[in-house]
């Protein structure tokens, strides 16, 4: 590669993960360069985004501020509402009583063979015993008062959003405060440089673009990351199962109280995640079409909101069907091309990842920020290592949910078959079961998911 300097950024792909890289990247750029960097978002008005509604990490505070925006202006701007973690309910044996809690504010400082002998002398839940958010989420109540200054909470706290309205807001801010270029053009094909890169991408009515460094948020199709590079993907279906979800929003009316936690309520072939927003409720079904039809999914679904939506008339409601494969690219940083989003990959919705590795990439991209092409290689060597480590910890964590069941449904037998368990887990199990999961069990500086949470 040439020692050219890295000025111009070219974010090809909206929705979240396109407007969150270029609303970070430009706040982060020093104004006083020269010459300056640019970055330009292209977003084809032929490809409709995804936006079904989400769930987020805490991360997404730190996100935010370093973007600037105000907090209570992202919560009307995204129709976005606070959450305190997530709820499990029926996931071990399918009981009435069968529910855990993952919140986000960490169990009291303590050592793990403590916490567990607190947990076992309370006689309740590891939560509860933990701390005070599992029961708080369960009120209904709010993380922090309404005088505490943006983003500050008296709990650690995330957000569930409307996505379509978040991406507006973002692209909003992009262009009217950071200086990002919007093109809304649909791309044609790429230009590739000398060294095997990207120089440019033509587009339908703007024609060439070019650029130093290309950030493809192009989604599933991973239009320059696989259409151009070819890297290949990895899938990891032989862990996770789940392949579809049946999504739909649930009005609610205009003064109900708002669920502060993620609802995630098993079934006989996967599970119905549930997240409460301002304005609705979006509700959907995710299972595996190997153990159960589309047909089968409505059904449970419906069974679902009659229960929890009673007011609702169910026939009312439309059910938007969603596939997908739990895979991640061999690499993610090619050339002078990093992915981000779902061109990097997409694990089942369950734990709210695919924000929180949207935040962690452009983290990891901003921090090892290329002057230099000649830089790339290592760079990107760098933060190929990292995700492809994060993607296997988070595989690991997923798939610990299932293994733990004891619902005896093909489903579930399924996903205990030892063939289906990553041998690193495997073996952590065999340790957890003489003694608790501890800090010296996950060594990496980049944790994704940390000892308390297992």
């Amino acid at each position: 590669m040439t020692s050219e300097q890295v000025r111009r950024v070219v974010v090809v792909g909206g929705g979240t993960a396109g407007w969150l890289t270029a609303c970070r990247i430009a706040a982060a750029a020093d104004p006083a360069a020269d010459p300056p960097l640019s970055v330009t978002l292209v977003e084809s008005p032929d490809v409709p985004t995804i936006g079904v509604g989400e769930g987020t990490w805490p991360t997404m505070r730190g996100t935010l501020a370093k973007i600037g925006i105000d907090e209570a202006e992202f919560l009307t701007g995204a129709d976005a509402a606070f959450k305190q973690g997530s709820r499990f309910d029926g996931w071990r044996s399918g009981a009435a009583d069968d529910r855990y809690h993952h919140p986000f504010t960490a169990p009291v400082d303590a050592a793990p063979d403590d916490l567990v002998a607190l947990w076992q002398a309370t006689g309740g839940s590891f939560a509860d015993a933990a701390g005070i958010q599992a029961r708080l989420g369960d009120q209904g109540l709010a993380p922090r008062p309404r005088a505490m200054a943006d983003y500050a909470g008296a709990l650690n706290y995330a957000y569930h959003l409307d996505a379509g309205r978040f991406a507006t807001l973002l692209r909003d801010v992009a262009t009217t405060r950071l200086g990002v270029t919007y093109l809304r053009d649909h791309m044609l094909r790429v230009e590739a440089d000398d060294a095997g890169g990207i120089a440019a991408i033509h587009v339908r009515d703007a024609g060439c673009i070019a650029g130093d460094l290309f950030v493809d948020c192009t989604g599933h199709a991973a239009l320059l990351i696989g259409g151009h590079f070819g890297v290949p993907l990895v899938d990891r279906s032989d862990v996770l199962f789940n392949d579809r979800a049946l999504a739909v929003q649930v009005p609610v009316a205009p003064d109900s109280a708002i669920a502060s936690q993620t609802i995630a309520t098993a079934h006989d072939s996967g599970w119905i995640w549930d997240i409460g927003l301002p304005t609705r409720r979006g509700v959907g079904c995710v299972y595996a079409s190997a153990f159960a039809s589309d047909d089968a999914a409505a059904e449970t679904l419906r069974a679902y909101l009659a229960r929890t939506a009673p007011d609702v008339a169910n026939a009312d409601l439309s059910f938007r069907r969603l596939t997908f494969r739990s895979a991640h690219r061999a690499a993610f940083w090619q050339g002078n091309c990093v992915a981000i989003g779902l061109s990097a990959g997409f694990l089942e919705p369950l734990e709210a990842s695919a924000i929180v590795m949207v935040e962690l990439s452009i983290d990891a991209l901003i921090d090892g920020f290329p002057t230099q092409r000649s830089a790339m290689p290592l760079l990107a060597r760098r933060f190929d290592d990292l995700f492809r480590y994060r993607w296997d910890r988070i595989v690991e964590f997923l798939k610990l949910h299932y293994l733990l069941s004891e619902r005896d449904m093909p489903y579930w037998r399924a996903h205990r078959e030892p063939a289906s368990v990553p041998s690193r887990l495997r073996d952590l199990l065999a340790l957890w079961r003489t003694r608790p999961p501890a800090p010296a069990d996950f060594p990496h500086a980049h944790e994704i998911f940390p000892a308390a949470s297992y």
